[in-house]
């Protein structure tokens, strides 16, 4: 069973590295790459890459570290201001991707289709992110709509960081003492 659950994961990074467009992600704590995956959520992938073209991410924080679980950025400023967001998407969890190490997803309110630019990228694996089955397709879980191929391991030192700095949309316990700021986000080739 181990062994499928390998042969599964290894698949999985091809997938998403066959071609697919590339995010570079310049924090305050190092670079780290994501591959996305528009043949699986291709409106996630589209809205993801407007706000990288348009800027949205650079200056802003990852204002929520739960260790072994996410960290989440995308759309607060260091001193807790929230950016301006276009309209929600449609929710694109019947892809059959799953919320596991690495990959990155888009957080949403309670309702499916209300993810803008806010995204949280796995500690670990999620199942309780996933669509639930037997529910219509796309109603319920969060969009997997890439993966970290490069640099996980600045990722996990975002996960490390001291919490207790209260701003944005997150108590002090969940949120790092001292900001952790995405400098800039580019579109890089593959």
């Amino acid at each position: 069973m181990r062994r499928l659950a390998l042969i599964a994961a290894a698949l999985s990074l091809i997938a998403f590295n066959a071609g697919a467009q590339e995010v570079k992600f310049d924090t305050s704590l190092g670079s780290f790459t994501v591959s996305l995956d528009a043949a699986h959520a291709p409106k996630t992938v589209a809205n993801f890459l407007r706000y990288v073209r348009e800027k949205h991410y650079d200056g802003t924080v990852f204002y929520r570290v739960a260790p072994d679980f996410v960290i989440q950025g995308g759309s607060y400023s260091a001193d807790g201001s929230a950016r301006e967001t276009h309209a929600p998407i449609p929710l694109e969890t019947s892809s059959g991707l799953k919320n596991l190490r690495g990959t990155v997803a888009m957080a949403r309110g309670s309702e499916p289709a209300s993810a803008t630019a806010e995204f949280f990228i796995n500690l670990s694996d999620n199942d309780s992110l996933n669509a639930i089955a037997g529910f219509p397709p796309n109603t319920t879980g969060y969009a997997v709509f890439g993966k970290v191929t490069e640099g996980m391991d600045v990722v996990d030192a975002i996960a490390r960081v001291q919490l207790g700095g209260g701003k944005g949309p997150f108590p002090p316990d969940a949120s790092p003492l001292l900001p952790v700021t995405i400098n800039k986000a580019v579109v890089s080739a593959p």
